[in-house]
């Protein structure tokens, strides 16, 4: 958006002075938007990391299984949270990746 409304402006027929500082205007805004989506994106990745400890405590329940175990449904649900934790750790891997972009 911010692209937009500059390129619109651009046409406009401004003074140097006055150019100058709504250039500087943009800049400063532009930087500000860029920090709250990098802040955005490091909080979702704090949360997915919560979420993997949270699940990885559910996990330490294969440490009770056994290759006899009666319950074939347990070893359903594990690999269900296996799979929550490489969601999880694919959500986080895409918010750091984003956010190591430069502005």
């Amino acid at each position: 958006m911010l692209a937009r409304v500059r390129s619109v402006l651009a046409q406009v027929d401004l003074d140097c002075t006055c150019r100058a500082k709504l250039d500087s205007a943009f800049e400063r805004f532009a930087d500000l938007e860029h920090k709250r989506e990098r802040r955005r994106l490091i909080v979702h990745a704090r949360e997915q990391a919560l979420r993997i400890a949270g699940l990885l405590d559910f996990m330490r329940e294969l440490d009770d299984i056994a290759t006899s175990e009666a319950d074939l449904g347990v070893f359903t649900e594990i690999a269900c949270l296996f799979a929550d934790v490489a969601e999880a750790a694919q959500a986080g891997q895409r918010d750091m990746r984003q956010a190591a972009r430069p502005a």
